[in-house]
């Protein structure tokens, strides 16, 4: 005989019910499935499901957590080569009013030109020097530039492109990387 109680949640022994003990008589239990049905049986033909609900933490476990949290982590810094780490940044700033004394009666057309082939001969030069990591200040505006260095580094086969660093440059440069064939 098993003992139940109002309550219990059980589980029929041959078959897909369960529910919560609505009523006890002697071995007849009464209960209520899911779905509001009740349904009668004899205390054999049911099995008590253990409460799910309680994290069930041995001392053991609280005591190793504990001793994890109190371990100071070392911060992980990143090292990198000496040649990475020297390795001089070339910036290329072009921004209209940089490359010359007025902009006024230019075309956006005209500006964008220049601005193209002062990339391309800075890159060139970049390349010639063996200098590995070039920065275009390129700004944020529409995005026109942007596009256009993008489509330009993508020629060359040993030109990496990424977003230059954003607390230094913010959206506004790109920076590429030159693998150098020795």
């Amino acid at each position: 005989m098993r003992l139940f109680k109002v309550g219990d949640k059980v589980e029929v022994l041959d078959g897909m019910e369960h529910g919560v003990v609505v009523t006890v008589n002697g071995t007849e239990i009464t209960i209520e499935t899911e779905d509001g049905f009740e349904m009668q049986f004899a205390d054999n033909e049911l099995v008590k499901i253990p409460h799910t609900d309680a994290i069930r933490v041995t001392n053991y476990e609280v005591a190793r957590v504990k001793s994890e949290k109190e371990v100071t982590k070392k911060k992980k810094t990143t090292v990198f080569k000496a040649k990475e780490r020297n390795a001089p940044k070339m910036e290329v700033d072009l921004h209209i009013n940089q490359l010359v004394k007025s902009p006024k009666g230019m075309s956006n057309y005209e500006m964008l030109n220049l601005q193209m082939e002062t990339a391309k001969r800075q890159l060139e030069f970049a390349m010639q020097k063996r200098i590995q990591k070039v920065v275009f200040i390129h700004g944020v505006g529409e995005g026109v530039l942007k596009e256009e260095l993008h489509f330009l580094f993508g020629r060359y086969d040993n030109i990496k492109y990424y977003d230059a660093d954003y607390q230094k440059y913010g959206l506004g440069a790109t920076e590429i990387y030159i693998y150098q064939n020795s």
